[in-house]
């Protein structure tokens, strides 16, 4: 179970987050939506270790992460692939994923294991694994860049907006892989600014506003919530004016 227990964090003399308060159950996929400055991503950054809590805590099936380097955190088993693109364009396929072992590197028979884990997951990376990686398209990129961080086998993945600027064949990809992961075990908490996308690939939802968590529940409880549909999925409105 990964745990956000009143957690309070932000930049310089302001905070984003106020008092956050979310559960992600092992073996789900979550999905956090909500509108631009809601802390979205600064949740995952707490999480990473990116970003120490100023107040409350983070825990990992009852362990604090809160407080330990981003390095420790990937030894607990936590992966974020970030929303940027970071895979080195001159390098091929298979060093790029390789690197997401680097924690592993002086166990060669553990890293090969690692990296055939990966490939079944991402056939991508076997079937194209001497080629440049500047080669792939952006869909592409962003299955790699999921593979180097199942590299250490994390217990959980997250990822920050892992539909942007997909072509729809692209996202399909990246959704099947994303299900592949979940189904493999990995609890996925993702961040995602297109809310019919990340409801869909999600099991569990989270709407936060403002730096709170505002509404939980199953992914399609939260599709299904009026405000929910008239804010973020274009649904129309139900009734009359209000008084």
């Amino acid at each position: 179970m990964l745990t956000l227990d009143g957690v309070v964090a932000g930049y310089g003399g302001g905070d984003v987050l106020h008092g956050v308060f979310l559960e992600c159950a092992p073996s789900t996929v979550t999905c956090v939506i909500g509108p631009n400055g809601a802390g979205k991503s600064t949740v995952l950054r707490v999480i990473s270790g990116l970003l120490n809590p100023r107040t409350g805590e983070v825990r990992l099936d009852g362990s604090p992460l809160s407080g330990l380097s981003p390095r420790d955190i990937l030894r607990h088993g936590v992966v974020q692939v970030p929303q940027s693109q970071a895979l080195f364009p001159k390098m091929t396929i298979a060093e790029n994923v390789l690197m997401g072992g680097y924690l592993i590197r002086k166990d060669r028979a553990l890293l090969r294991a690692r990296l055939a884990a990966v490939e079944e997951l991402v056939p991508l990376v076997r079937e194209r694994a001497g080629e440049p990686a500047g080669n792939l398209s952006g869909g592409q990129r962003r299955m790699v860049e999921i593979g180097r961080g199942l590299m250490l086998e994390p217990k959980v993945v997250m990822l920050d907006e892992p539909s942007l600027g997909l072509d729809p064949q692209s996202l399909a990809a990246v959704a099947a892989l994303i299900e592949r992961i979940h189904l493999a075990g990995a609890t996925v908490l993702l961040v995602e600014q297109n809310v019919r996308i990340g409801l869909g690939l999600a099991t569990h939802g989270v709407v936060m506003e403002g730096g709170r968590v505002r509404l939980t529940g199953r992914a399609a409880e939260i599709a299904a919530h009026p405000d929910i549909g008239q804010l973020y999925l274009g649904a129309p409105t139900t009734g009359g004016a209000g008084p």
